[in-house]
């Protein structure tokens, strides 16, 4: 009986033994997916409009009504809607249309930032607005000359809101919102 015991012990602690000397076991850190687009290139974009921009060569652009437009990025999901009024004395009115349109999305914005853009060279003023938090819109812009025309563009992507997630894709349509409220030019 006491061999057996003897036996029974010697067996248990070589299994300890074997299994407790093995290197500390560490959680693998966290991964992240990578989603890198390619260079943007920018074309002018002419058309029949009282105003003209450079766009992303890799999106699509499709004339909707009254010179509005959908500039499209399938690979993101995504669409700019470009919306234009031609002022007629109601500038007040556009401006508060356009900056509502921006603050309804308070609700679910951690922050929105403003960003005043003037070029007096081609009397190009407006906002560009950049809303950060899992709101249905990232960015916004209006520009307008003041005495005759006014463009409002907002970009939406087909996805549930997810700041975090859509985050590489926003800042790369961002870009592209800068540039062509940047390269406006009024006919």
């Amino acid at each position: 009986m006491i061999k057996k015991i003897i036996a029974f012990s010697i067996i248990i602690s070589a299994t300890f033994l074997n299994f407790s000397c093995k290197n500390e076991v560490l959680p693998k850190p966290s991964s992240y997916l990578r989603l890198d687009y390619p260079e943007a290139k920018y074309m002018s974009f002419e058309n029949e409009c009282p105003y003209t921009f450079e766009m992303n060569s890799d999106a699509i652009i499709k004339k909707e009504t009254d010179c509005g437009f959908t500039i499209t990025y399938p690979k993101m999901k995504a669409t700019i809607y470009l919306t234009y009024k031609p002022v007629t004395k109601n500038i007040n009115e556009l401006l508060r249309d356009a900056q509502k349109l921006t603050y309804e999305h308070v609700i679910k914005a951690d922050d929105i930032l403003e960003q005043p853009y003037l070029n007096s060279d081609k009397k190009v003023y407006g906002m560009f607005y950049q809303v950060e938090g899992n709101a249905a819109t990232n960015a916004q812009f209006y520009a307008t000359d003041s005495t005759k025309n006014f463009i409002t563009a907002s970009v939406y992507f087909y996805a549930k809101p997810n700041y975090d997630s859509i985050m590489p894709a926003a800042s790369y349509i961002q870009n592209d919102m800068r540039r062509l409220m940047e390269t406006l030019k009024w006919k």
